[in-house]
């Protein structure tokens, strides 16, 4: 069995940022509340399309183009086969910026 340590749950994240901020872990769940809702105001249709965590992270909406039917190969069985047209759609990227880059080296 491997001895990786598991990743904090929102219990454990919340009690950790209280312990260092010195708010209760209401007031806590509040803050992350109102940071959810301005991202999503910035990210959303209306918005700019961006959002920056300073030093952390850049969130962006960004429009993928339509993308035509095309014939390709099943991996599992080799035979040709012709793959569906998807429609033009808005996903969300997500970009670690300089400084969370260096937390992990």
């Amino acid at each position: 069995m491997s001895n990786k340590p598991k990743a904090a749950t929102k219990t454990e994240v919340y009690a950790a940022l209280a312990e260092k901020s010195g708010l209760t872990k209401k007031q806590i769940g509040f803050v992350l509340d109102g940071l959810t809702d301005f991202i999503k105001s910035q990210i959303g249709k209306k918005g700019p399309g961006l959002f920056q965590l300073p030093g952390l992270l850049k969130i962006k909406r960004h429009k993928k183009p339509p993308q035509p039917s095309r014939k390709g190969r099943n991996p599992r069985t080799g035979e040709e086969m012709t793959f569906p047209a998807k429609p033009a759609r808005t996903v969300v990227k997500v970009l670690a910026l300089k400084a969370l880059k260096e937390m992990v080296q």
